[in-house]
């Protein structure tokens, strides 16, 4: 489907962007693939990997600036909505900036891409936005409603989606390369000794995206099933000589991550590697085109990192770093 497409991404200079496009373009061979962001030094990096490739694209713009989506939009076939204010405590301390680019961006965007005629739109969401404890969950929350109410105004001329999963091995900010920076230290900090975490790889996270640009119909949220670890595993696999320094929860941090709700359980199905929450609205969670081969989990169920039936093991995540050691929390 991706193969001589014209391609956007907001947000296309972060760590999931540069694992889409170096994989999108490998895999698709898309006749344009845009990357949509405000930061000109990462779009200036990047171009010194892709500025000789035809297919690549770079504009500078803000999901704040509708206009500037509407010109970046021009022509678009298939959006991948990669851009936010993502860091727990930054929205915790400037929610005012978190809200117009997480909420304001995503009408934005909803509006341009309805208005340009784009086909599929798959708009990144998180772990955070089940039952969220801060405000960037809150703010994910209203989004995914946003694109998933989306599909109401477009008569299917232009389809919108939802994808969540959780921690991404290995980026920019994670835990990883946090564990990792503190090596030298000798001590690693822990918020809390029960803490667990869902484990995903961006590969992963670039595969579930387009399974979804591929099945969906409009409205669904896609979660991948995914292992879980607990923090204190994690620490003792990067720096086993390390003590462990207990610093309490954090502001807007959740003792483990979940995905799926209790509320969402009547609205969703099981695959065989990942779930697919249907919209409640319009009667879509009965559509059978939305359904197709799932089905409905038990009343009740929720997908959490504590909760999880599949953890990976200590050695997993010690093969995991030493292959992509060179390349943690650097996209």
């Amino acid at each position: 489907m991706l193969s001589n497409s014209s391609i956007l991404i907001t947000g296309g200079t972060g760590s999931f962007g540069n694992a889409f496009i170096k994989m999108t373009l490998d895999k698709f061979n898309p006749k344009r693939l845009v990357i949509f962001s405000r930061d000109e030094i990462k779009q200036w990096e990047m171009n010194k990997i892709y500025g000789k490739d035809q297919r690549v694209r770079f504009f500078i713009g803000d999901v704040r600036d509708k206009e500037r989506l509407i010109r970046a939009l021009n022509g678009i076939d298939f959006v991948v909505h990669a851009a936010a204010t993502k860091i727990v405590a930054t929205a915790e301390y400037n929610p005012f900036e978190c809200v117009k680019t997480n909420i304001n961006g995503a009408m934005n965007l909803i509006d341009a891409c309805i208005d340009t005629g784009v086909k599929k739109v798959i708009a990144l969401s998180t772990d955070k936005a089940s039952a969220p404890a801060n405000l960037y969950g809150a703010t994910k929350l209203v989004s995914d409603k946003l694109f998933i109410g989306g599909n109401s105004y477009t008569r299917g001329e232009t389809r919108f989606s939802v994808v969540r999963y959780g921690n991404v091995m290995g980026s920019r900010g994670s835990i990883i390369p946090l564990f990792l920076s503190e090596l030298k230290n000798k001590k690693i900090p822990i918020t809390d000794k029960r803490m667990t975490r869902f484990m995903i790889s961006l590969e992963q996270g670039v595969e579930l995206v387009w399974h979804a640009l591929e099945d969906m119909i409009g409205g669904e949220i896609y979660v991948k099933k995914i292992p879980s670890m607990k923090v204190v595993d994690i620490a003792n696999v990067i720096a086993p000589g390390c003590s462990h320094e207990i610093i309490g929860i954090q502001p807007g941090e959740k003792l483990h991550e979940q995905m799926i709700s209790t509320e969402d359980s009547p609205y969703t199905y099981e695959y065989n590697d990942h779930f697919k929450i249907l919209p409640s609205i319009h009667g879509w969670n009965n559509d059978k085109l939305r359904i197709g081969t799932g089905k409905l989990v038990e009343n009740d169920f929720v997908y959490t990192s504590d909760k999880n039936i599949e953890w990976m093991s200590k050695y997993a995540l010690n093969t995991w770093i030493k292959k992509n050691l060179s390349n943690i929390g650097k996209i």
